[in-house]
């Protein structure tokens, strides 16, 4: 049963399609609901939890989850439909009135998420830094493949940036971004995305990616940044106890959006507290379904 698991979370190609990432989370599910060992509740903020694994990886202790977003096996067999659902009405009537709870899709993805990073977890150590690369990776694929179910001409790859001086093109310039968001005939690009599991390390970039973006092309393309959540898992006082910490660099957001330039629109799945509470982080900083029902009609 482990190996099965672990064999099928590691192989890429086992998540080319919305319906496959939906078929692990329920496989997934499942299985760490008959398999696990514990759930650890963190000792700082408990509606955070860790499944630990049983003795044949060693009582691995997976990253930490929300408790009040992560689907069981059983909510998230109910309302995988509903997900599926929803996202034909946006694509067919981008209707989001029929979405009757918009919840659904955030806890959904995340669920389908954490699934894929749990099971990474259970990885021998020697193989975390794949492991964490590969879980970024299908994040980002996952969020292009939710867009285009929605009927957005959404990739991942390079954008050429023409460098012209006088009226005449000099070169082209390649910079590669998570998604981006095209219409045919366009010069430039509809939206420009960063999609990561964590802000961590990277929210620099992201800004600056804006600001190269903007001052080498003149333009003002919009662009937006896409997290699954800001927190990780940190060791107790005492062995086998386990917290979490904020990976959301407060200071940078603000002093990046103040004197570099703020961003079209940041988008968490699992939103730190200070997100939902300062009135400065609230003007930037939505959850994922403001995104998919509403934003990207916009920037389109």
């Amino acid at each position: 049963m482990l190996q099965e698991m672990l064999d099928k979370v590691s192989n890429k190609n086992n998540f080319t399609s919305l319906q496959k990432y939906i078929d692990f989370a329920s496989y997934f599910l499942e299985y760490i609901q008959k398999n696990k060992q514990a759930v650890i509740v963190s000792q700082n903020e408990h509606h955070y939890n860790f499944y630990q694994y049983g003795k044949e990886v060693d009582y691995r202790v997976t990253r930490p989850f929300n408790s009040k977003i992560l689907y069981s096996f059983e909510e998230f067999e109910k309302n995988k439909k509903v997900l599926l659902n929803d996202l034909s009405q946006l694509k067919k009537h981008k209707d989001k009135a029929a979405i009757t709870d918009r919840t659904v899709i955030n806890r959904a993805v995340y669920t389908i998420q954490q699934s894929i990073g749990f099971g990474l977890d259970a990885l021998p150590g020697g193989k975390s830094n794949n492991a964490r690369k590969l879980a970024g990776d299908l994040f980002e694929r996952l969020i292009l493949l939710l867009l285009q179910e929605v009927g957005v001409n959404a990739r991942g790859g390079v954008v050429k940036v023409p460098i012209i001086k006088n009226g005449k093109k000099i070169v082209d310039m390649n910079y590669q971004h998570d998604l981006i968001v095209e219409r045919v005939g366009d010069e430039h690009p509809r939206l420009i995305g960063s999609v990561k599991t964590t802000s961590k390390d990277r929210l620099a970039k992201i800004f600056v990616d804006k600001f190269l973006y903007s001052r080498l092309t003149d333009t003002d393309v919009p662009h937006i940044a896409i997290f699954l959540h800001d927190v990780q898992r940190k060791e107790g006082k005492k062995e086998g106890e386990y917290g979490i910490s904020q990976t959301f660099l407060t200071g940078s957001f603000k002093g990046y959006t103040i004197k570099l330039n703020p961003l079209d629109g940041v988008y968490y799945f699992d939103p730190r507290p200070v997100m939902q509470t300062d009135e400065f982080f609230k003007k930037y900083i939505k959850t994922f379904d403001h995104l998919i029902c509403d934003d990207i009609w916009d920037y389109i």
